[in-house]
Formats: structure tokens, sequence, C-alpha cells
């Protein structure tokens, strides 16, 4: 709980970030309060350097799909591959908990991340904002030598 205030300084900044989106959240400041909950469950993932925490993913499991609800990165930290880093760190703790493959609802302005990292597209799918396309990428198994060890 004591990294609740970095989160949440991340969620907002990375969220105001973009230009397209900045319109909307401000005319919707709800939407910029990072809710605690997900740390309370202990679904929260951070990237740190240094001690600073730099980014952070959630993700939500239901059955045996997990839905990826956050992935923010410091504006000040970005292109250093650290969302790739977190979405890689969720697939491997999803191969753990044998999940088949984790969804999630991108915007515009994340697809071609999503889509760089192995999502791919479901369709389109309505957004509180607008239209969102919605993803998935299939977990791969976890290696022989992992499945023994656990």
């Amino acid at each position: 709980m004591a990294d609740v205030p970095a989160l949440s300084d991340i969620f907002r900044r990375a969220s105001l970030s973009n230009e397209g989106d900045r319109a909307n959240l401000l005319a919707h400041p709800d939407a910029l309060e990072f809710s605690a909950r997900a740390v309370e469950e202990g679904r929260v993932r951070v990237a740190a350097i240094d001690d600073r925490i730099v980014g952070f993913a959630t993700v939500l499991v239901t059955e045996q799909i997990g839905e990826l609800d956050d992935l923010f990165v410091d504006p000040d930290w970005r292109r250093r591959r650290i969302a790739t880093a977190l979405v890689l760190d969720a697939l491997d703790r999803a191969a753990h908990q044998e999940l088949t493959h984790i969804e999630v609802t991108a915007n515009g302005h994340a697809l071609a991340f999503y889509e760089s990292v192995g999502f791919v597209s479901d369709g389109m799918r309505q957004t509180r904002f607008g239209p969102g396309y919605r993803m998935h990428i299939i977990v791969p198994p976890l290696p022989r030598s992992a499945e023994l060890s656990r």
C-alpha cells in the first residue's frame, strides 16, 4: 500500500500524456483516480529502476483467462522496453497460473504496441471514451523444466 501514491502519479501522468485522450479525461476527472483495490488484492506488478517505480501492470484472472486491466509507464521512462517487460512478466505469471490467454481492450494509440508484443485483434468494443480494440495473446506453456520444479 505504500506504493499507491507513486502508482497514482504514474497512472495520472501517463493517462494525460496522450493528447488524444486528454480532453475526455479532464472532462471526467473520476477517470484519473487510481483505485487501490488491485494493490489490496495483490494484482499489481511494478517495474522499478534504482528503487523508483517507473511502471506497473494489473491483471484480473477469471477462470482460465487474464484481463490486462492496467499497463502504465511513467512518461519520463517510456521507450525503454518497460511496458514490454511488464507484458512478458504478465505472461510468465499467467503460465504459472495455467491461464490460456490474456485479453486487453486497447485504445488506438496503444494498438501498435500491443501488436508488437504479440496481441491479436478480436474486433472493436465500445468503451466509455469511444471505440477500443479487443485483443488477446496466447499464454505460452511453461518449459518442461519449469513444470517439473513447481
